[in-house]
């Protein structure tokens, strides 16, 4: 297998109009064919508007467990919700009550079931699917995943086999996070292929929350191995306001530079990669390597 092909995903499509927009100028302008919705966003209405309209990308589900707003009313999903009626704040947190007990999984089934529903109900055909913090590769979490993957006929998921050293490093407690992470995704995969679901080869974009900048694209692209590789990004078009209104201190406005940039454009096709979405691992019976 001697051809490249570069996998850039925009995660959180659906959470704010400044995403929205980001993700349209990715595509219109730069190498970004793929993106995953958010069912709870606060604008995913106006990002399934531009999705009907964006032909080049492929739309997957961005499953959502934790730091965002349920489908289904918070007195049906009681385990899953604040007092407030919304997600935790964070994968951490999740976790600690999962290892407690205190996560039902009759209650995450029927929330990412709605979730998917909600999804669905827009005529959108989805390419694949992936989730808010990683969570789907959570066991108990990533059975449901799939269950629901197979009845849909959604044909392929992320692994997010992340990469120990990328960024700024966070010393020993970042990289045994890093690590179980790595543990889990190599999990999900074989769990995916036993399905038949299709995932990529290879994954990059910093975990950490820190942006793939231009320079990082650069080395992505030029590092890139046979097969498939995913670039996970957030990019958005106003880093201060989403910095603000998402509570993340994260370059979005950089991540966006990155793909619509004439310098990774050219250096893609020096290389002799495509560009593709998630859909080209279904076209062309695609499966992930046993790991």
């Amino acid at each position: 297998m001697a051809w490249k092909r570069i996998l850039v995903n925009a995660d959180d499509f659906g959470r704010h109009v400044c995403i929205n927009r980001a993700v349209e100028e990715g595509v219109t302008d730069g190498i970004l064919r793929s993106a995953t919705l958010m069912a709870g966003g606060a604008a995913f209405a106006d990002a399934v508007v531009r999705a009907h309209r964006l032909h080049a990308l492929g739309v997957g589900i961005h499953f959502t467990l934790v730091n965002g707003n349920p489908v289904l009313a918070a007195d049906v999903i009681p385990s899953l919700v604040t007092d407030e009626g919304v997600f935790y704040a964070d994968y951490g947190t999740f976790v600690k009550r999962f290892l407690m007990g205190k996560v039902r999984m009759e209650e995450v089934r029927a929330e990412l079931g709605a979730q998917l529903e909600k999804i669905e109900m827009t005529g959108l055909s989805l390419t694949h699917a992936d989730s808010h913090q990683h969570l789907h590769v959570l066991p108990g979490v990533l059975d449901a995943v799939l269950d629901l993957m197979k009845e849909s006929g959604i044909p392929a998921m992320r692994v997010p086999r992340a990469p120990l050293f990328a960024g700024e490093f966070g010393g020993i407690g970042q990289l045994v996070g890093r690590m179980g992470l790595s543990l889990l995704a190599a999990r999900a995969a074989r769990a995916a292929k036993h399905r038949g679901i299709a995932c990529p080869d290879h994954f990059a974009g910093i975990v950490a929350g820190e942006a793939v900048s231009e320079s990082e694209m650069d080395r992505i692209i030029m590092d890139l191995a046979a097969g498939t590789t995913e670039v996970m990004i957030h990019p958005g078009t106003d880093t201060e306001r989403l910095s603000r209104e998402c509570a993340w201190e994260h370059d979005f406005e950089a991540e966006l530079c990155a793909v619509c940039s004439t310098k990774i454009k050219e250096r893609l096709a020096e290389v002799g990669a495509e560009a593709v979405n998630f859909r080209a691992l279904s076209d062309s019976g695609h499966e992930t390597k046993g790991i």
